[in-house]
């Protein structure tokens, strides 16, 4: 019995001295451990510092010249003002088309009545002296947009006195008719000619109503296109208006060869000098100024 006792309490005693061994074996590994991983991590830094940088990361064109980017800032061009201004030109047709919408189909059927002769249409317009005014002045409205608009995609528009360039061309244009219609109503009175002269005033108004009116959506392809498109605007334009310009002379020369008893030279020697060669001295000066000012 004592033996059996005896065995029991040995090997209890020898278990517990082996589990006291591998307590301390594991904390000596534990810290092995410890001593492997800093010993790998300074091998990993050495062949870190060793090996070129491009091992390190692939994605990068380490070996590579650096490049720098400049930097544009980006300019706005704000056309706001511009729109409205626009949409008002539009308004305004819209609302003389509305009130004067018997005028506004007398004035084209009358245009594109080749012989012109005095009928019932046309004593309409002529008697229509306020909605005649209105179109008249649209179309000097129309026709100093159209000039600023040019000017403008040229380059001649500076951002800082765009309004004034914009009242400047229409205040031009009103004044350039204003003297010719003066002039001519003067020319008629002395000579007493002025019924010649009211049906020649009647037709330079007719082209130009018909012109201030197909100039609306040239204004708008002008304002908010590109540069070709504006560029291919303004050559069918440009023919648009030398066409009304050549049918207004052969149409008053139709109507005033009997009256005045002319050539067509001599006509065409006055417009010249009275029509052609003020807006040529008009447009020398204006870009003159412009060439110093701007």
């Amino acid at each position: 019995m004592k033996q059996l006792v005896f065995f029991i309490l040995c090997t209890l005693l020898f278990s517990v001295a082996t589990q006291a061994q591998h307590t301390d074996t594991t904390g000596k590994q534990v810290d092995t451990s410890k001593n492997r991983l800093s010993n790998d991590s300074a091998v990993a830094i050495n062949m870190a510092t060793t090996q070129p940088y491009h091992y390190k990361n692939k994605i990068l064109n380490s070996d590579g010249s650096p490049v720098s980017f400049a930097i544009d800032i980006k300019k706005t061009n704000e056309k706001d003002s511009l729109f409205y201004l626009v949409a008002l030109l539009v308004l305004c047709l819209a609302i003389l088309k509305y009130f004067n919408s018997r005028y506004f189909n007398n004035l084209f059927r009358v245009f594109f009545n080749t012989s012109l002769r005095q009928s019932q249409l046309t004593d309409q317009l002529i008697q229509a002296k306020l909605t005649s005014l209105l179109f008249n002045v649209f179309f000097i409205i129309s026709c100093g947009f159209y000039v600023y608009l040019l000017l403008a995609n040229i380059g001649y528009a500076d951002e800082n006195h765009n309004w004034i360039l914009l009242l400047s061309a229409i205040v031009l244009t009103g004044v350039v008719y204003l003297i010719k219609f003066c002039t001519l109503k003067f020319t008629g009175w002395v000579t007493g000619l002025s019924a010649i002269t009211d049906t020649y005033l009647f037709i330079i108004f007719l082209i130009n109503k018909i012109i201030g009116i197909f100039l609306v959506p040239v204004i708008i392809v002008f304002a908010f296109s590109s540069k070709e498109i504006v560029h291919i605007s303004l050559i069918i334009s440009g023919l648009f208006i030398v066409m009304l310009l050549f049918l207004r002379f052969f149409r008053s020369y139709g109507l005033l060869q009997h009256q005045l008893r002319i050539s067509r030279f001599h006509f065409f020697l006055y417009l010249i000098g009275i029509e052609v060669l003020p807006i040529l001295l008009i447009y020398k000066g204006v870009m003159v100024y412009l060439s110093k000012n701007l």
